[in-house]
């Protein structure tokens, strides 16, 4: 096991954390399994296509790129 699933697994045996969790209706499976599926879309994750990407703003990047105002 790896020592995030070791540190997973202590946290979801805390009775504090247990105790937390029942009273949200929350059971330590549904915990494991989402993340295990967080965990897989990041190795999944890729930076998109410079096409997809859309710019931040609009606004000239740089002092020299500014127009004079008259």
């Amino acid at each position: 096991m790896s020592d995030n699933t070791d540190r997973l697994d202590e946290l979801l045996r805390d009775p504090v954390i247990l105790q937390v969790m029942a009273s949200d209706n929350v059971r330590p499976h549904d915990v494991r399994t989402l993340f295990e599926k967080a965990r897989d879309r990041a190795e999944r994750a890729a930076i998109p296509a410079p096409h997809i990407i859309r710019p931040c703003h609009s606004s000239p990047t740089s002092f020299h790129d500014r127009k004079a105002t008259p």
